[in-house]
């Protein structure tokens, strides 16, 4: 993971150490694939390498967004940018697409597995979640939070999941 800067800083603050990392883009990933593993099951069976596309295709998206939000909120404040910066900015949210890769790939493998199409959803939506809970935990745990705080971050992120699998059941039947 990167540091982030915002864009009223005109000068990228160097990382200060593990800490400081911010995991938010990995988090807000892994609930957006697992929001679109869901969404696409609401809509009928979609074929594995259709699922696999619309997982890595909606992360780059977003991506382009959050990085568009951030430069353009830059030169709303009047700073200009170096393509140093717009590369910065770029990696920084680099997560978000990143973590629609291993829902992807679990689509990718389930035939290994043996899982038919749905079950290649429900595989995926596992990964995304699995990932948004972990992500959230190890920001939990390398900002120095209590081992409380930290199973607190898990629970609410697995729970905010949770309501994306009520969500995909219910809207499913």
């Amino acid at each position: 993971m990167t540091h982030r800067t915002s864009p009223q800083d005109s000068q990228p603050r160097p990382p200060t150490g593990a800490a400081h990392a911010d995991y938010s883009g990995a988090v807000y990933g892994s609930l957006l694939a697992a929001s679109v593993v869901a969404g696409a099951g609401t809509l009928g069976s979609f074929p594995r390498l259709e699922l696999a596309l619309l997982l890595l295709c909606t992360g780059v998206v977003f991506w382009a967004a959050h990085v568009f939000s951030r430069l353009f909120g830059a030169r709303m404040v009047r700073q200009s940018l170096s393509w140093k910066q717009v590369r910065r900015v770029c990696a920084d949210e680099r997560p978000i697409v990143e973590a629609a890769v291993p829902p992807a790939a679990a689509v990718a493998i389930s035939p290994l597995l043996g899982l038919g199409v749905p079950g290649a959803a429900w595989l995926a939506l596992a990964v995304a979640l699995a990932e948004q809970v972990g992500w959230a935990s190890l920001a939990a745990v390398r900002a120095g939070a209590s081992v409380r705080l930290t199973m607190l971050a898990g629970t609410v992120n697995l729970l905010l999941g949770l309501v994306i699998v009520v969500l995909k059941v219910s809207l499913h039947h």
